[in-house]
């Protein structure tokens, strides 16, 4: 086992414990990353720190049944996911009905993307397009995982992300 996974480990146990400093310490760990990650699902700030709250109550509540088949950082990734895309989906978040999208359907990326632009357009998007980019372009998921854990079809996921950045190419055309 390496330093990384035993010191994880030991965390995890003290966590368990009850230990109060153990709890705190796994939290100001991971609460930027996974603050970020509720905001670019939510885009909404009030609504990111309400889920990220919701999201480790969670994970302080499930500790016991994380199993090590993933780092401690990703299984709490997908209970952060998991629990923002159920307060989007409150706040009555929907896919947009579109035709399939082939596999050879691209949208190709220009070299003038600054991250203000990009993060501005990524909240201007319909919340089923919001959510799937996030998860495939920033995430690094594939369409599988996201149609999974979204309960949608990987055809619905791959459309939703093919008109993502459809619509991402227009809004930054007109804020560039």
């Amino acid at each position: 086992m390496s330093e990384a996974s035993g010191t994880e480990f030991d965390l995890v146990e003290a966590c368990l414990q009850g230990n109060a400093a153990a709890q705190r310490k796994l939290y100001d760990k991971y609460k930027d990353a996974m603050f970020t990650l509720c905001y670019r699902i939510a885009g909404d700030f009030d609504l990111a720190a309400d889920i990220l709250q919701e999201a480790f109550i969670k994970v302080f509540r499930g500790l016991k049944g994380f199993r090590r088949e993933s780092t401690l950082g990703a299984w709490i990734k997908t209970i952060v996911i998991r629990t923002a895309y159920q307060a989007v989906k409150k706040q009555k978040m929907f896919f947009e009905p579109i035709e399939n999208v082939g596999e050879n359907d691209v949208v190709e990326w220009g070299d003038f993307l600054q991250a203000e632009y990009l993060e501005k357009a990524i909240n201007t998007l319909p919340d089923g397009y919001r959510v799937v980019f996030t998860m495939i372009e920033i995430e690094g998921y594939a369409h599988k995982e996201v149609a999974e854990m979204l309960g949608i079809s990987v055809g619905t996921s791959k459309s939703q992300l093919f008109y993502a950045k459809k619509k991402l190419r227009e809004i930054l055309k007109n804020l560039v």
